[in-house]
């Protein structure tokens, strides 16, 4: 059963970073379905090109363009060249992101800084460069960040993830007030486990763990991508024009069974943490 008119993002422009792949592709191409135009970034040409071939339409054509979210300046030539493709940009969705389990005493400050520079710097540059512009142009719009339950309670074994997603809801809710006045709206989803390819493999790369992580959720199951991408259309949408600074959660009634997705990771003994690190490895590649 269809919950939306087919055009209630009619002629929105939408940016989503992360948009090739897992949540960030299920949320573009929902929105292409209700009448987006749809711009979608990563670092991956490749990836980027085979799914905007298969996510364009007859009637849409979805823009890509390389972009590493790290990096000011590319940050800032993606802006352009979107704006340049469709004339403005409506919404943009911050989903790109980067995250992996291990006992914090293991990390090294490289692979600390490996998640807080795509989840946090990378979130800000992008809001920072889309709201400039938008301020400067005298024009309104919608920014959705993609955050976690944990951003609010914290968790073990995934520290610099809470950390850099803790700032980012913080930047959600700090810009809802600042930013409003120039008609910008902020909002956010605060996903529980949702399997995607790349994800998964770094956060539930055995049985296992996928068992453990799907019995703390009190709906005993995973959420799918279209519940997700349905909440999203909804949050982006003129319908939800008055929620601005808010955070949903959508996660089965996790975060409410118990604090902290993965602290349950402490009954893992340090020889399954080195078999878990090398699985992880593969999984990267």
């Amino acid at each position: 059963m269809e919950p939306f008119s087919t055009d209630l993002l009619k002629s929105k422009v939408v940016l989503i970073t992360g948009g090739a792949t897992g949540l960030g592709r299920a949320m573009g191409e929902r929105f292409i379905s209700l009448g987006a135009n749809l711009a979608i970034a990563s670092r991956r040409e490749a990836v980027l090109a085979k799914a905007a071939e298969e996510m364009s339409s007859a009637t849409s054509a979805v823009f890509y363009k390389c972009c590493d979210v790290r990096d000011p300046a590319q940050v800032s030539e993606l802006i352009t060249a979107v704006e340049n493709h469709f004339g403005h940009v409506d919404i943009l969705v911050n989903n790109a992101a980067g995250n992996f389990i291990s006992p914090t005493e293991r990390l090294s400050p490289k692979a600390v800084d490996a998640v807080l520079n795509i989840v946090l710097h990378g979130t800000f540059y992008t809001t920072l460069e889309v709201g400039k512009r938008w301020i400067e142009q005298g024009k309104g719009g919608t920014m959705l960040n993609i955050v976690t339950t944990y951003a609010s309670t914290g968790s073990g074994y995934v520290v610099p993830s809470a950390a850099a997603k803790a700032g980012v809801l913080a930047l959600t809710r700090s810009l809802a007030v600042e930013w409003a006045p120039y008609g910008i709206r902020q909002v956010a989803i605060a996903p529980g486990p949702f399997p995607t390819e790349g994800a998964w493999s770094r956060l539930a790369p055995t049985p296992e763990l996928e068992e453990k992580m799907i019995g703390r959720v009190p709906l005993k199951r995973v959420g799918n991508k279209e519940e997700l991408a349905n909440l999203a259309a909804f949050l982006i949408s003129d319908f939800a024009s008055y929620m601005n600074g808010e955070v949903v959660t959508i996660d089965g009634g996790e975060w409410l069974q118990g604090a902290g997705q993965f602290n349950s990771l402490s009954e893992v003994t340090s020889k399954q943490w080195d078999d878990l690190a090398e699985m992880t490895r593969k999984g990267k590649g």
